[in-house]
């Protein structure tokens, strides 16, 4: 027995002889040398083009998360390019598969944290109680808090304070983003250390304030970092490091070994 079919839509794309629709509007005409990465990027996903201030908030965002050096996804990147120079496509998805709950994917856990405890209508005055709640539930289970601390950057995250100024230029510093701050602050005194906010906490705040699907946040930081992977890569291909690292490391295993034989 044939099953029941169901209607198939989407609202992304489609096109004709003559012309090009995406997200309802016209490629060449609407969109084309009108509209930036990131625009394009935000209308993709939310369905609209940003106003100027979303556009500014989210332009600098996507910013933050193209580059943080030799990462992980780097080194995977680089290393994947090098045994398969003829894939950059693959390079970049070895490097992609390396975001996740440690690397650029606690912007996930930041947003998850805060949307569970707080909304753009809360009550402000009841922020310090809610982030003590966090930081206390936190210590009881053992468990990190997403978008807290970082092993470089204290006591501040340089990043942060530029993001958290430009969404208060542009109006959209508001409930999450004061919770994501008292967290820091409460876990600070708490832990009796150091534990600033860091850039994923401040992403997860401001994707938040933005009214994104929480569920899309790794996404976007996987867009953004795929652009820095290229960068990698068209680095790799002029000044190789990739072979260096290889060897480096099974020398080391090498040397490690055969010293411990003797």
């Amino acid at each position: 027995m044939a099953r029941p079919r169901k209607p198939i839509d989407s609202a992304m794309g489609w096109s004709t002889s003559d012309a090009i629709t995406v997200r309802g509007k016209d490629l060449p005409s609407e969109l084309l040398g009108h509209v930036n990465f990131g625009d394009m990027a935000f209308l993709e996903v939310m369905g609209r083009l940003p106003d100027d201030h979303e556009s500014a908030v989210f332009n600098s965002l996507l910013v933050t998360l193209v580059e943080h050096g030799m990462t992980p996804s780097a080194i995977a990147a680089r290393l994947t390019y090098l045994g398969a120079p003829e894939s950059i496509q693959g390079a970049v998805a070895a490097g992609i598969l390396g975001v996740g709950s440690v690397f650029v994917g606690t912007t996930e856990g930041a947003a998850r944290t805060l949307t569970a405890h707080i909304t753009r209508e809360s009550d402000p005055t009841e922020v310090p109680e809610i982030a003590a709640k966090v930081v206390s539930e936190a210590r009881r289970s053992g468990k990190p808090i997403a978008g807290i601390g970082h092993p470089v950057h204290k006591p501040v995250d340089p990043r942060v304070p530029r993001l958290f100024a430009i969404a208060e230029e542009h109006g959209l510093r508001g409930n999450y983003v004061a919770l994501m701050e008292a967290i820091g602050v409460e876990a600070s005194n708490q832990y009796e250390r150091v534990l600033p906010v860091n850039a994923t906490g401040a992403i997860g705040a401001l994707l938040c304030e933005l009214g994104f699907d929480i569920r899309v946040a790794r996404g976007l930081g996987a867009m953004a970092r795929a652009v820095g992977l290229v960068g990698h890569i068209a680095e790799e291909m002029d000044k190789p490091m990739a072979l260096e690292l290889w060897y480096r490391v099974e020398d080391e295993v090498v040397e490690r070994h055969v010293g411990t034989e003797s």
